[in-house]
């Protein structure tokens, strides 16, 4: 059984940046691949981002390509998203989760935090 807590959000303007964290308890998160999803109101979760258990391989959804960085830290159970330049429309509540598998599909992650509220004003 995996735990996981989101931190890190918070009301910015557009054009700033966040870091969230996301703190993993339980075996085997070096195992597993992470991902981040969001949810804004009104909208259907979507998939912004993962990584592999060892971190080598990322992938981003096009939304956030080249202003989000996904990473982790497997010594601290830790997983990251550092987002540069936001706008408007990445404001969201923001979830990380855990797969055994490597997937987008949030059907295909078995465990899941509760979330971070991320606020960007224009």
């Amino acid at each position: 059984h995996v735990q996981l807590v989101e931190s890190g959000g918070g009301m910015v303007q557009a054009g700033d940046s966040l870091r969230l964290s996301c703190a993993a308890s339980g075996r085997d998160f070096s195992n597993s691949a992470m991902g981040w999803f969001r949810h804004a109101a009104g909208m259907e979760r979507e998939f912004v981002a993962r990584i592999s258990g060892s971190g080598r391989r990322v992938d981003y959804a096009d939304s956030v390509k080249c202003r989000f960085t996904i990473s982790r830290d497997n010594t601290q159970n830790m997983v990251y998203l550092q987002m540069n330049s936001l706008k408007p429309e990445d404001t969201a509540v923001y979830h990380c989760a855990a797969t055994y598998a490597w997937t987008v599909l949030a059907t295909g992650y078995n465990y899941w935090g509760q979330g971070t509220q991320v606020t960007v004003s224009s």
